[in-house]
């Protein structure tokens, strides 16, 4: 009888690194955009601004880091795998096309994304939220349906703020509101669930039942 393969395990990685390269080409690109904003550079006859040509630069190296990742840890989630290609897509769309629009719309559609995959499930009755967290985050059922019924809701907010943002003000504005604003948010949203997480948590679910 053939013997079946042990699924390999995670690699992992420091804390740190992980986190640089995560956040590192978003950083990168809040940079080089105050480096380079002001400027229209002509390449191949056409004029490009810099929010142009900062994008342009930014495609490569998110798809090197998340490369790099996947390289040091031994897998990627879905989160991470679409986002890589919604970043190519709309980004190469706003190189092609010289139109930053298409860039400053992929948070907007990666925000809906989620949002609508995690509603689908709550339809379901299953949170799908559980299966990308249960390990680093063990709640139960409960739990899980409440986290994700907030999360599925914060998704849509920040799809219609970010088309807000990009619509009505400057490109200034709608690089700060990306690069900290999102990220910002996202922090405080999962920073205000501890209730959900002292509550619903399986360990003292568990606590409670002995």
């Amino acid at each position: 009888m053939m013997k079946e393969r042990p699924v390999a395990e995670p690699k992992k990685i420091s804390p740190a690194l992980k986190l640089g390269l995560e956040l590192g080409p978003i950083l990168v690109f809040f940079a080089a955009y105050l480096l380079l904003k002001d400027n229209i550079y002509t390449i191949g006859g056409r004029d490009y601004e810099g929010f142009i040509l900062v994008t342009a630069g930014f495609i490569p190296l998110m798809l090197a880091s998340t490369f790099a990742l996947w390289r040091l840890t031994g897998k990627l989630s879905k989160m991470q795998v679409m986002t890589a290609v919604l970043i190519v897509i709309f980004g190469g769309l706003s190189v092609w096309l010289n139109d930053d629009r298409f860039f400053k719309m992929k948070p907007t559609l990666i925000y809906l994304l989620f949002g609508g995959a995690l509603g689908l499930g709550l339809l379901r009755g299953e949170s799908w939220l559980q299966i990308v967290m249960e390990e680093a985050v063990p709640l139960t059922h409960e739990g899980w349906m409440i986290l994700t019924r907030r999360l599925c809701y914060f998704f849509l907010a920040l799809a219609v703020l970010n088309e807000v943002i990009w619509r009505t003000q400057s490109t200034d504005t709608w690089v700060y509101f990306k690069t900290f604003g999102l990220s910002a948010a996202v922090f405080l949203f999962f920073i205000t669930q501890g209730k959900v997480f002292q509550d619903h948590g399986i360990e003292e679910a568990e606590g409670d039942e002995s």
